[in-house]
């Protein structure tokens, strides 16, 4: 009896358990379905799509991606609340037509196809638009457009201008990037070749000069001109409230960044909490906040998501590394920069060093520019690559890869005394550097480094210029009330190659950095070659101008709070 009654007990509580996980975890859900629909653009060309949702499809708000990767549908987002629509841009996955770097008929096809999809049965007439990396440069690019039933839009990374964010950054080829997003874009097409030839053979024709259109048109195009002008963020018509979420180590960082500033006025927040370089251990990333976005802005639900700090950043504690490992310092505020942030000049001394104030002696120092290490010097591609294959993360760093010790031997290195005090830098910078060439066309390239007290140099920015495009664009650059241009924003319509050996004035601009130099630690700037990464220019000796008036500088964005002047045992 004893032993049937302990059974009769333990049965019993067996149930109030799995009842009570059932209570947790809500009623089952339905079952996901998927319908393939085909739209047909005003240009007669067709479209392929996917709408998934808890069957059967009903009305409900849409959230709708247009992605050249056509990645698996829908079970992200599809559910009670919404129904998911990826649409195959033209020329990929399978879709017809001509891939044509998200130029001005593929905006076209975006307009278009949300006043299509906004009157069909699976659609109550809310659509909210998300997008990451390439479907958010998608979105960008056609928000000067009228999109209908449209109401918010969630763009991961992206670009602000495709030229400068991602395909030419300082007016390089940016190879690798380049790359990598062609592969990305072919494999799935090559996947759906069986299926395109038995629906529409006629069709490869057009898919293939769509190949040839994109090749053309990163080589053809290697200054900023009207088919790049076209390829760019050129307002918002519709004045959609954005969450945009970025990383301070992602390949597109400065996207995300620079769309703020130009929407934020529409009602704009910006998430800095990773993007293709990972996000910090332990703060689930953007998930919560994108969810809770789409229901407040597609749902009516007063969740307050509005009413949060409009910028919102996970800076890193050293290193990349540490900040995926959950080791961050948090900043809020209502704007990017941050107000209150002062970028304060650095000299670049003939001693190498790096100081508050440039010594009266000038002098000038020589460098190989020539491919550079790419796992240190250029962060921003290598994140995107461990992303993918994070194992080699751990490899790489025990090799040495990823510190700047190693790279800088081809190179120049301006070091700071040790920090007596912590130091947080948050925002864009500017190197200013005084360089003759014996090339008419070579590379710049900076990279900011943490230097920890056992000599391991971090790179937590960087930032690159060809020297055939010195000038600047001072009514488009951002200017602190000192008058010193703090990120320069560069001219790249014109080549102006310079006279072998004639010294000129350049601004880099240095991609956002976020990082907190703790005390006890050092900042050190590297002038490298441009990283292997790129496709390279000519081969040259830079000699710099160092000291001085006038000399070399950088430009640094220290964050409200911090004082690096006292830091450096200024009184």
């Amino acid at each position: 009896m004893r032993r049937g009654g302990g059974r009769r007990r333990a049965l019993a509580a067996a149930a109030l358990a799995v009842a009570a996980a059932v209570a947790v975890a809500g009623p089952a859900r339905a079952e996901l379905v998927t319908q393939d629909v085909r739209f047909t653009a005003s240009d007669g060309v067709s479209l392929h799509a996917t709408v998934g949702g808890e069957g059967p499809l009903e009305p409900r708000p849409l959230i709708v991606e247009f992605s050249p990767y056509a990645p698996g549908c829908c079970a992200s987002y599809a559910g009670p609340a919404y129904n998911y629509v990826q649409v195959h841009v033209r020329g990929t996955g399978r879709s017809d037509g001509r891939f044509d770097i998200f130029g001005p008929r593929m905006q076209r096809d975006v307009a278009e196809f949300l006043a299509w999809a906004c009157d069909q049965p699976w659609s109550d007439g809310r659509i909210g638009l998300y997008g990451a990396s390439a479907s958010a440069i998608a979105i960008y690019h056609a928000l000067h457009l009228e999109l209908p039933c449209v109401k918010t839009a969630v763009l991961w990374s992206g670009t602000h201008e495709l030229y400068r964010d991602l395909l030419y950054p300082g007016g390089i080829p940016n190879l690798v990037p380049a790359a990598g997003v062609g592969a990305l874009i072919l494999a799935p097409y090559l996947a759906s070749l069986p299926q395109r030839l038995e629906r529409d053979p006629a069709s490869m024709g057009q898919n293939a000069l769509g190949v040839l259109d994109t090749v053309l048109g990163f080589l053809g195009h290697p200054a900023l001109d009207d088919y790049w002008r076209q390829r760019r963020l050129r307002g918002d018509a519709n004045d959609l409230p954005v969450l945009m979420v970025d990383g301070f180590f992602d390949v597109e960082s400065r996207g995300a960044f620079q769309a703020f500033r130009e929407l934020r006025d529409d009602g704009a927040h910006l998430l800095v909490i990773g993007a293709h370089d990972g996000v910090p251990a332990g703060t689930g990333g953007e998930a919560a906040t994108r969810a809770r976005w789409f229901d407040r802005w597609l749902r009516g639900i007063e969740n307050g998501v509005e009413d949060e700090p409009r910028v919102r950043l996970w800076l890193a504690d050293g290193s990349r590394e540490d900040l995926l490992a959950g080791r961050f310092v948090r900043l809020d505020g209502d704007d990017w920069p941050l107000p209150g942030t002062e970028w304060e000049p650095l000299a670049l001394t003939p001693d190498g060093g790096l100081a508050l104030d440039a010594p009266a002696r000038e002098g000038r120092r020589t460098y190989p520019a020539v491919p550079s290490l790419p796992t240190a010097t250029d962060p921003h591609t290598t994140s995107i690559l461990l992303g993918f294959a994070p194992q080699l993360g751990e490899l790489a760093r025990d090799l040495g890869l990823t510190d700047m010790r190693l790279a800088e031997q081809l190179g120049l290195a301006f070091t700071s005394a040790p920090l007596g005090e912590d130091v947080v830098m948050a925002g864009p910078g500017s190197a200013e550097l005084v360089v003759a060439s014996t090339t008419p066309e070579s590379d710049l390239f900076v990279v900011v480094s943490d230097v920890a007290p056992d000599g391991v140099a971090h790179p937590v920015a960087a930032g690159r210029l060809r020297t055939s495009f010195p000038a600047i664009d001072r009514s488009r650059s951002l200017v602190d009330d000192d008058g010193d241009v703090v990120q320069p924003y560069g001219r790249f319509d014109v080549r102006r190659p310079a006279r072998p050996g004639e010294e000129r004035r350049y601004h880099v601009e240095l991609w956002p950095i976020g990082n907190r130099f703790r005390r006890g630690h050092r900042i050190r700037i590297h002038l490298v070659g441009a990283s292997a990464y790129h496709l390279p220019g000519p081969s040259a000796l830079h000699t710099v101008r160092l000291g001085g008036e006038g000399g070399s500088r950088v430009l640094l964005p220290v964050a409200p709070g911090s004082d690096l002047r006292a830091a450096l045992g200024a009184r």
